[in-house]
C-alpha cells in the first residue's frame, strides 16, 4: 500500500471562486484516502517548495545555536502562551513506552503577540480550511460544517500550532535500547500537514499492520487524519499511528519537517456528525488538554 498523491490544482490557494459542485471528484478522493489510511499527498497547492525552504533554513539557524542560546526561548517561559517556544532533545516521548525522542521542536501558537503573522502562517491557515470544505463534501455534509469550528485559528480560542521539528544527527553507540527520531503516536486535533526536507524516515500504520513509508516527494505536502477528527466522523476517517525511525548506522544526516497541527476552537463541541453516539460530546479544549497533559504526565 502506498500513500496517494492527490492533485489539489483546483482548489489551490490561487483559485479565489470554487463552486462546491465542482469539488465533488476532489472530495470523493480524500475521503478514499482519509477512510483507507488516514494519509495523503497533496501536490499543486500554491504552497511552494521555496517557500518551505526558507522557514526551515531560519528554523535550523536557530536549533544550530548553543543550548545556551536557546534556553531562553523553551517552552512555557512566554507569558501569553501556553506551549510557545523550544523543546530540546529526548524531552518528549511520543511513545511513553520508549526512551526519549531524538528531536527538537520549536512550537509557534499563533496568537502570541510577540510573533508577527507570517504568509506562511497564512498559507497554512488557508489551506487547512479548504482541505476541511472538501473532506465535508466528500463525507456529504454541509460544506461548512467543519469550518464553523475552526474560525479563530490564529486566536486565542484555538490552539493551531506550527511546529518545527529538527532531528539532529544520531550516534548510534550513544543511542538507548527502543529509541527513535520519533515514537509512536497519533495526532491530537483536527488534521495535520506536514511538510517534509530532502531525508526520509517517517513511516505510517497501514490498517494490516504494517508500517509503510511516507517519503519526501518534493512539492507536496502530506495531510493526515487526527485523534478528534476520527472521533468526530465516527471512525470514518482514519486518525493513523506514525513514527520517525532512527537513520542507518554511520548516517550522519539531519531531519528536518514542519507540522501544521490543526486544531478546532476550545470551545467547539465536538459530537459524531453522523448523528450517533458512538463518542461521547467533548470540547475541543477539553480534548486537547487531557491528550496534552498526558503526554507531559500530568494525569
Amino acid at each position: 500500500m502506498n500513500i496517494p498523491v492527490i492533485d489539489f490544482s483546483l482548489y489551490n490557494l490561487g483559485e479565489n471562486s470554487v463552486l462546491d459542485e465542482h469539488l465533488v471528484d476532489l472530495g470523493r478522493q480524500l475521503k478514499s484516502s482519509f477512510t483507507e489510511i488516514g494519509f495523503v499527498y497533496l501536490k499543486n497547492t500554491g504552497i511552494t517548495p521555496e517557500e518551505v525552504e526558507q522557514v526551515m533554513d531560519i528554523s535550523k539557524t536557530f536549533f544550530l545555536q548553543p543550548v545556551e542560546l536557546k534556553f531562553p526561548f523553551r517552552s512555557k517561559t512566554f507569558s501569553n502562551c501556553r506551549y510557545h517556544g523550544w523543546i530540546s532533545s529526548e524531552t518528549e516521548s511520543l511513545n511513553p513506552d520508549r526512551p526519549g525522542d531524538l528531536k527538537e521542536a520549536f512550537n509557534v501558537e499563533t496568537f502570541c503577540n510577540d510573533i508577527v503573522s507570517t504568509q506562511h502562517l497564512q498559507s497554512h491557515r488557508k489551506l487547512s480550511l479548504r482541505v476541511l470544505r472538501v473532506m465535508a463534501i466528500g463525507l456529504g455534509l454541509e460544506p461548512e460544517v467543519f469550518l464553523h469550528a475552526h474560525r479563530h485559528i490564529g486566536g486565542e480560542k484555538n490552539r493551531t500550532t506550527l511546529r518545527s521539528l529538527y532531528y539532529p544527527p544520531v550516534n548510534s553507540e550513544l543511542v538507548k535500547e527502543g529509541q527513535l527520531r520519533c515514537g509512536e503516536h497519533s495526532d491530537y486535533g483536527s488534521i495535520t500537514l506536514v511538510f517534509q526536507g530532502q531525508i526520509g524516515g517517517l513511516q505510517v500504520l497501514s490498517p494490516s499492520g504494517e508500517y509503510i513509508p511516507a517519503p519526501c516527494i518534493p512539492g507536496t505536502v502530506l495531510i493526515n487524519i487526527a485523534d478528534l477528527m476520527q472521533r468526530w466522523t465516527s471512525d470514518h476517517f482514519i486518525s493513523a499511528i506514525h513514527r520517525v525511525l532512527l537513520p542507518p548506522a554511520g548516517d550522519s544526516n539531519t531531519r528536518q519537517s514542519l507540522a501544521f497541527f490543526v486544531a478546532p476552537d476550545d470551545d467547539y463541541l465536538i459530537t459524531c456528525c453522523d448523528g450517533s453516539t458512538k463518542y461521547p460530546a467533548v470540547t475541543a479544549g477539553d480534548y486537547l488538554n487531557y491528550r496534552i497533559n498526558d503526554l507531559l504526565g500530568k494525569k
